[in-house]
């Protein structure tokens, strides 16, 4: 198939090299900077380049690629949307709420393929967590605890963090578009929250212009709560969740890609490890492999657009926690 991708970074240069080892191939490559589409152009020499983003939209394909930072992702999926394409967008779908109701609307209504980024539900350890859950093997879920951090100078060391759009709110910046990932997990684990509480802000040093800490707690649908910890200061990457069930708990590991099934029978637990350690690059091939099956109408978008958006509800929940300091409920972004 004939992919045209959009923004040519990390992940978009991570996501067309994954397309060519799976046999596909890129037939343009947008970026504004030049060094950025030569760097794509070495895995796919047959791409063409160009820095004009809607000479690349128009451009014929299969399907395309956006990988920009998060404030231009809205904007270009409509543009996609309105050529009859069908796209891949990397999280978040957007750095606000505006306009995204239209955008499933319009995808919708046309029978548009639209997956968003979701690469860690192609990761084997959480998989092994989802199907822990759902197989009952702790009782009925009532706790959790979800945590994620790392120092933003030290997450993209080629670069100055004060450059990259994680710094900047204006791009969709801050630890909760981050780690968006986070808010979306949760709902594929626990189901859907209903209300939310939050402290936010820029607590370090950091030349940032956006949260770099959160604290929350958050109730579901099902009576689960959750505490939320996300940050951009701690030194050592770290990223997990506790389960308390009625009969037993989990605990996964992100980084030593590990899963914990503890017992209260003498402190006892069972280590999950078989089939789940992997290279990393894994869970994004199998990710491609997927968006490849719905465009060929196999298989239903892991993420839609609209299970996309509901993530972001999430996020504008929590901001509005935080700054007007209540607790907020979701239903309150229905119409929004």
């Amino acid at each position: 198939m004939r992919f045209v991708l959009i923004g040519a970074g990390s992940i978009g240069l991570r996501h067309a090299s994954n397309l060519t080892r799976l046999g596909h191939s890129i037939s343009l490559v947008s970026d504004p900077d030049p060094t950025r589409i030569e760097e794509v152009r070495k895995l796919a020499p047959e791409a063409q380049g160009t820095s004009e983003e809607s000479q690349a939209l128009a451009h014929p394909c299969d399907a395309v690629l956006i990988c920009s930072p998060p404030a231009d992702h809205l904007r270009q999926l409509n543009i996609a949307l309105e050529y009859g394409r069908d796209v891949f967008v990397e999280k978040p779908l957007s750095h606000t709420l505006k306009g995204t109701a239209e955008a499933v609307a319009k995808a919708e209504k046309d029978g548009r393929i639209v997956l968003v980024g979701c690469n860690l539900h192609f990761f084997s350890s959480l998989l092994r967590v989802k199907q822990l859950l759902d197989s009952g093997a702790v009782g009925r879920p009532l706790s959790a605890r979800v945590y994620g951090g790392f120092y933003l100078p030290y997450w993209r060391p080629s670069r100055d963090y004060r450059m990259s759009y994680s710094a900047r709110a204006a791009l969709g910046g801050g630890v909760l578009l981050d780690f968006i990932h986070e808010m979306d997990f949760m709902r594929w684990l626990f189901g859907e929250p209903v209300e939310v509480m939050c402290m936010a802000g820029t607590t370090s040093q950091l030349a940032i212009d956006t949260e770099d800490l959160v604290a929350a707690v958050l109730r579901f649908e099902s009576g689960l709560m959750a505490e939320l910890h996300l940050d951009y200061l701690q030194p050592t990457y770290r990223r997990g969740v506790e389960i308390i069930g009625e009969a037993r708990a989990l605990v996964w590991d992100y980084i030593d890609q590990t899963v914990r099934c503890y017992s209260p029978d003498n402190n006892t637990y069972q280590v999950f490890q078989e089939h789940i350690n992997s290279e990393r690059n894994l869970m994004y091939i199998r990710e491609m492999e997927h968006f490849v099956r719905c465009l060929h109408r196999e298989t239903l978008p892991e993420l839609d657009l609209q299970g996309g958006r509901r993530a972001l509800i999430l996020v504008e929940a929590l901001k509005r926690a935080a700054r007007e300091q209540r607790l907020t409920r979701l239903s309150e972004f229905e119409e929004s």
